[in-house]
């Protein structure tokens, strides 16, 4: 199917998009690999299905990244072979703490990404929502997503989790260093 961001290439504001677009696909890519550490640990038990469930939903964010990434000819962030690592090795480490830790995992991460999406979606705004119509359809989509992700952390324990608050702390301080980088880098 003929991607309809290809006619609107003209009269964007390049930097911005080029800045969103990598983030969110260093993000979403960041994410499946957060789930997939989650279910190399928890896949067999209670917890997998709905492990798995969220983690349907991030591929599917990362695919429609994908996608925008070569119609907006953006190039990804020169980070992603670090976050494949480091995000596999907080879903996994999360996940070893049992299913109240990869709950914690969750709500820390979905929480600090629910934010960024917010942002961006501020910004758009700012710049001209009628131009940016599509991207904003898609980041309003993929952020109501992660709410609910971040809910069902919540409904699953994840505030029972050894030590929640210190390790939602690191995760979210871990999360705007890895915005940061990846928006630049």
């Amino acid at each position: 199917r003929p991607c309809s961001t290809r006619a609107t290439l003209e009269g964007i504001n390049k930097p911005v998009i080029d800045r969103i677009i990598r983030v969110d696909h260093a993000g979403e890519y960041g994410a499946n690999r957060i789930y997939a550490g989650q279910m190399a640990v928890l896949g067999r038990s209670s917890a997998g299905p709905i492990i798995q469930q969220m983690w349907n939903q991030e591929k599917d964010h990362l695919k429609k990244f994908n996608e925008l990434m070569v119609a907006y000819r953006v190039r990804p962030t020169v980070l992603l072979p670090f976050w494949n690592v480091a995000g596999f090795v907080l879903g996994a480490g999360s996940a070893l703490l049992g299913k109240k830790g990869a709950m914690a995992c969750t709500v820390a991460v979905e929480e600090s990404i629910s934010d960024h999406y917010n942002s961006q979606i501020r910004t758009l705004m700012e710049e001209d929502p009628e131009k940016y119509k599509e991207l904003l359809q898609i980041i309003k989509q993929f952020r109501d997503d992660e709410r609910e992700h971040h809910d069902i952390g919540l409904e699953h324990d994840a505030e029972a989790a050894p030590a929640y608050s210190v390790l939602k702390t690191a995760i979210q301080l871990g999360c705007k260093a890895a915005i940061f980088l990846s928006e630049r880098i």
